[in-house]
């Protein structure tokens, strides 16, 4: 059976009738792209005013995880900065720690965050929980760091884009079954969140060319997960989660014309139905990632404002005393 697509916003259509565009992935493609999903961050970096420290944690196997850290140059780190811990996107199989970097730059830039971006390993060399357990190590180590990171604890904010999202929502549900460590909120923008590809939304960007197809997503679930059947956790896969009660609260957001758009919705409800709280929005002709490669679209600019509006929200300290503000 095929399903009608939702159209392109206009904007964005003309926008990407000029990016290469491809149905399949393979392993051979994979090789080709891999090196150009990975940009030097010193430009990405420039008209901000960053401290920039590098460092490795070990993972439970010994093999180092690389953390950058961003941090608001000459600010008091005895106050206690939110933090945002980014997971970067790339379906599993490609991308590194500043893939999508300008994203949290903003919130480091509007909030005055400390943003740590994780180098998590990659399928088809790394395969099953190792990457959401490279995500909880680093998320682990900042919260272990956080004094002298000048982080407030209780304000650490996990986000990811795409594969990040769906990682992202991962190392929340690791955290909660665990026992910490605390996490305020979950931003999770276009996650990639089941395995099953069995949605509506997953079966409409099927046979074409386009950002993130079916075919795509097949393939780097398979590379994650091999092709033998089993159980899969709820960790690597969270729309397969048995629970999800005790959740921080989440930002959710997707495009309406992309292979995500029903899992994303379908999560967010999940959530409410546990008695959770969840901000959902699904932009209308957003296609996969569409805000990330075309930033100044004003459907682009309105989803990173809406973003930052309600985290402005979550990053605010209650007044004291529950009194107003001069």
């Amino acid at each position: 059976m095929t399903f009608p697509r939702p159209g392109l916003d206009p904007e964005l259509r003309g926008l990407l009738a000029d990016m290469p565009l491809r149905s399949e992935l393979d392993a051979e493609a994979l090789a080709q792209i891999r090196p150009f999903s990975s940009m030097p961050v010193e430009p990405l970096l420039e008209g901000h005013a960053i401290e920039r420290r590098e460092v490795a944690v070990p993972s439970p196997d010994g093999t180092p995880i690389p953390l950058s850290v961003l941090s608001p140059a000459n600010t008091d780190r005895t106050t206690g900065a939110p933090c945002v811990y980014w997971m970067h996107g790339g379906g599993m199989v490609m991308g590194d720690r500043f893939s999508q970097i300008d994203i949290p730059l903003e919130w480091l830039d509007e909030f005055g965050a400390v943003v740590v971006s994780v180098d998590y390993r990659l399928a088809p060399e790394a395969t099953g929980t190792t990457l959401v357990d490279d995500c909880y190590q680093g998320l682990r180590w900042i919260a272990e760091h956080a004094g002298e990171l000048g982080i407030d604890p209780a304000r650490i904010i996990v986000a990811g884009a795409s594969a990040g999202g769906g990682l992202a929502a991962g190392v929340t549900l690791l955290a909660r079954d665990l026992g910490g460590p605390a996490i305020a909120a979950q931003v999770l923008i276009g996650p990639m969140l089941d395995h099953r590809n069995t949605t509506i939304s997953s079966r409409q960007y099927s046979g074409d060319p386009g950002v993130w197809t079916r075919e795509m997503n097949e393939f780097g679930w398979r590379s994650l997960l091999g092709t033998e059947g089993g159980q899969v956790p709820g960790y690597v896969s969270p729309a397969v989660a048995d629970d999800f009660s005790n959740l921080p609260t989440a930002y959710i957001d997707a495009g309406a014309a992309e292979v995500f758009r029903d899992e994303d919705l379908d999560y967010a409800t999940r959530i409410w139905a546990a008695g959770g709280q969840a901000e959902l929005h699904i932009w209308a002709g957003g296609f996969h990632g569409f805000d990330a490669l075309y930033p100044k679209a004003a459907v682009s600019a309105e989803a990173r404002q809406t973003r930052n509006n309600w985290l402005a929200r979550i990053l605010t300290p209650a007044p004291a005393n529950g009194t107003e503000k001069d």
